[in-house]
């Protein structure tokens, strides 16, 4: 199974910006998806994720100004970031859980909140 995230750069604080994630491969059946991100020096924490029953959980720093969704067809879970804040500058890396418990992570991709 592979995970190609995409969508991170530089915005200004206040800015958006949506996150991808496509898993391809042997994909068994996905239970969950979800992003995590990781800042420098800090330990990977859960920013959102979405199970398959389109049940949702978000961290407390991120509810009302992040929207995680998923596209069952395609395999992709998405990310959407307003009111973007200098803190939430990190790698965000999404996840993806089958259910037999087996996971892969993504490659990572750079979210940096700046003026």
């Amino acid at each position: 199974v592979q995970l190609q995230a995409s969508g991170g750069g530089l915005v200004q604080p206040g800015g958006s910006l949506r996150l991808s994630c496509a898993a391809s491969g042997s994909i068994f059946s996905i239970y969950e998806m979800g992003w995590f991100r990781q800042a420098p020096g800090n330990q990977r924490d859960t920013v959102a994720f979405i199970t398959s029953d389109g049940s949702t959980h978000y961290v407390n720093s991120v509810k009302g100004r992040f929207t995680i969704s998923r596209d069952n067809a395609k395999s992709t879970v998405y990310l959407q970031m307003n009111s973007l804040k200098p803190e939430d500058t990190a790698v965000y890396y999404c996840r993806v859980v089958q259910s037999d418990h087996r996971f892969y992570w993504g490659q990572g991709t750079q979210v940096t909140v700046s003026s």
